[in-house]
């Protein structure tokens, strides 16, 4: 017992004689790390715009070199600009019943109780007569990559031909081009979106059919060169967004079952 204590305190002379060759406490030993950090990182651009990247790219070398060089240098931005435009950057969906989250990003400019649109209502759409709708206006500088609210079974998608209105005035959801979609949970919850097009859009592109089943925050399609999307919420829902607002496609929170309605104060 002796030998052993005189071994323990010879030790400990001498770490304290060599501090290089000390042992650490353990209270200021680094703890274990978990997940590595996230880096921020440039967003690809989606390969459904890759093709008007490189026409604009090609349009800019031509002026840069052979016909006017000054307006080459504004092309340039130009071209930066429409491949902003198709960025497809990735987005960390909450997970969790009762959840749904933002189908678009931009500005939430309406959340009014209105009839759900007659065509996708009745027994294979909505079933209330009316619910809340969040409308989110996307600009031409937003992300125009949408995504499903909530994950499920895509039941329909209704493209209907229209006019290209503001699609920030409220009667672009009835006159202006738009496709409407219904997304079944495995609960049996049917949860509705509509992307409308507006001034200056001109295309609206689908990446899903009746049938597929996708997840939460999946992308579903995307709007060219700015308009609206609307995300009508079951009655039990409450909106967790708020009018002036922004939201991130596939992250923000606009609506939770149970839940109280969220206000929001301008500053």
């Amino acid at each position: 017992m002796q030998a052993a204590h005189r071994q323990y305190v010879a030790g400990d002379c001498q770490a304290a004689a060599n501090p290089a060759k000390a042992r650490p406490m353990p209270s200021l030993e680094k703890p274990p790390t978990g997940n590595p950090p996230v880096k921020w990182r440039w967003p690809a651009v989606h390969p459904e715009g890759r093709k008007y990247v490189l026409i604009s790219a090609a349009i800019t070398a031509l002026f840069l070199f052979a016909i006017w060089d000054e307006l080459g240098f504004l092309l340039v931005g130009v071209t930066i600009w429409v491949a902003a435009f198709f960025r497809d950057p990735i987005r960390v969906t909450p997970q969790g019943e009762g959840l749904i989250v933002s189908p678009a990003d931009g500005l939430v400019t309406m959340i009014e109780r209105v009839p759900v649109p007659r065509e996708i209502a009745g027994p294979e759409g909505l079933n209330e007569e009316t619910r809340v709708r969040v409308s989110i206006f996307m600009s031409v500088f937003d992300v125009h990559i949408n995504r499903t609210p909530v994950a499920g079974t895509i039941r329909q998608v209704v493209y209907i031909a229209g006019k290209f209105l503001n699609a920030d005035l409220d009667k672009a959801s009835e006159e202006n081009e738009r496709q409407h979609f219904v997304v079944e949970t495995h609960d049996g919850l049917r949860v509705g979106f509509t992307q409308i097009a507006g001034l200056v859009a001109r295309r609206i592109v689908t990446f899903v059919k009746p049938g597929d089943i996708v997840a939460a925050g999946q992308r579903i399609g995307l709007i060219r060169f700015g308009s609206r999307v609307d995300v009508f919420l079951p009655d039990d829902y409450a909106p967790q967004v708020a009018l002036g607002q922004r939201c991130i496609a596939g992250e923000t929170l606009v609506g939770r079952k149970g839940g109280v309605a969220a206000e929001g104060v301008s500053q």
